[in-house]
């Protein structure tokens, strides 16, 4: 929901529906929301398409009575292709309308602030918790880093850019980067905020810069460290580092080459080269092609004791229900998520969903 907030908050009326649980494989995961608006447009996903205009439906019907709804959506053998997840996993979805504390809890969000926010529906309370975005710090103001802080951005991080040198270090060629820092990169990153979800990407492909920020990143507990280089540059680099005094283990953590195997050169192709690394160390994704693999696309993470007797809905199956200025077969845009969204005592703390396109 957070990744809506802004839309949101422009519309004097919404409905919004919440992804609450997740069972088997199911396309998007727990924290997923797609939103109805005052005269029927919508935005965000719940499931990639497969139940969408019946989400659609009941954010309609919730929007008109202002009841909230708690809805589960199945698959069924026999009716693959009808109301239901053709993926084999079922999902609940709370659908509710706008309230002042939810839209308090949004414009919070929206200014990055960190909060949980209670929802009650059918007897049950569920909290989402909203964490600021993960940071990307990318050091080395070139073309390459215009395109990574660009898909880092769609991606749901929070990008600054940083270069010693104020003539390329400038906010107009960096448009998509929420900062543009002109300093040392070494001093700027010994001086900031991280934790162990920042992502740190070296473009500087100087020795001057690398060495010294590449020193202090690899002390600290990131999620990602990589550096930009040929083969023999991250040979040279590593035997600066270890002259610096570097531990083994932590050299280990360095990723560099940085990016996956796909063949581009330009700055746009590396930029997707590096995110698809950014995204696979971040889920524990192989890099591998799916046509390589047998085990499942999608890690779901399994909550407990979610089944839902009130409102069931399966494939080929549903209550009928009013659907006030509906058209049928309204597609969700599909949209990055961030947020936790847990059913109180139903999923594990240690099961949260993070960042992230969007929380950790």
């Amino acid at each position: 929901m957070r990744d809506l907030a802004s839309t949101l908050l422009s519309w004097d009326r919404f409905a919004v529906a919440s992804v609450v649980a997740v069972r088997g494989s199911a396309p998007r995961p727990v924290g997923a929301a797609m939103a109805v608006g005052p005269s029927g447009e919508v935005i965000g996903s719940v499931s990639g398409g497969c139940v969408e205009a019946e989400v659609y439906d009941l954010a309609c019907q919730v929007l008109s009575t202002s009841e909230p709804v708690l809805a589960s959506f199945g698959y069924s053998d026999d009716t693959a292709f009808a109301v239901g997840l053709t993926c084999g996993g079922s999902l609940d979805v709370l659908v509710q309308r706008d309230s002042p504390a939810l839209r308090e809890a949004l414009s919070a969000s929206v200014a990055g602030h960190p909060l949980s926010v209670r929802f009650e529906a059918e007897g049950r309370v569920f909290t989402e918790s909203w964490m600021p975005p993960p940071r990307l710090l990318v050091f080395g103001a070139i073309d390459h880093a215009a395109a990574v802080a660009e898909i880092g951005r769609f991606l749901g991080y929070h990008v600054t850019v940083c270069d010693a040198r104020p003539v390329f270090a400038t906010p107009s060629r960096f448009p998509a980067a929420h900062s543009v820092v002109v300093d040392w990169p070494h001093r700027y990153l010994a001086s900031t905020h991280t934790d162990d979800s920042t992502a740190v990407v070296v473009l500087t492909h100087d020795p001057k810069f690398d060495i010294p920020v590449l020193v202090e990143a690899l002390s600290r507990p990131l999620a990602f460290v990589g550096a930009l280089g040929s083969r023999r540059t991250h040979a040279e680099r590593l035997t600066r580092l270890r002259s610096e005094g570097v531990p083994e283990a932590s050299l280990a953590r360095l990723r560099s080459p940085i990016g996956l195997d796909l063949g581009g050169r330009s700055p746009a192709e590396t930029a997707v080269s590096i995110a698809a690394e950014l995204v696979a160390v971040r889920h524990g994704g192989t890099g591998l092609p799916l046509t390589a693999l047998s085990t499942p696309i999608h890690r779901t993470l399994e909550s407990h004791g979610t089944d839902l007797p009130q409102r069931r809905r399966h494939a080929g199956r549903s209550a009928a229900r009013p659907a006030p200025g509906h058209a049928d077969g309204v597609p969700g845009a599909q949209c990055a998520q961030v947020p936790v969204l847990l059913g109180a005592g139903e999923v594990p703390r240690d099961a949260r969903v993070g960042l992230g396109l969007g929380g950790r």
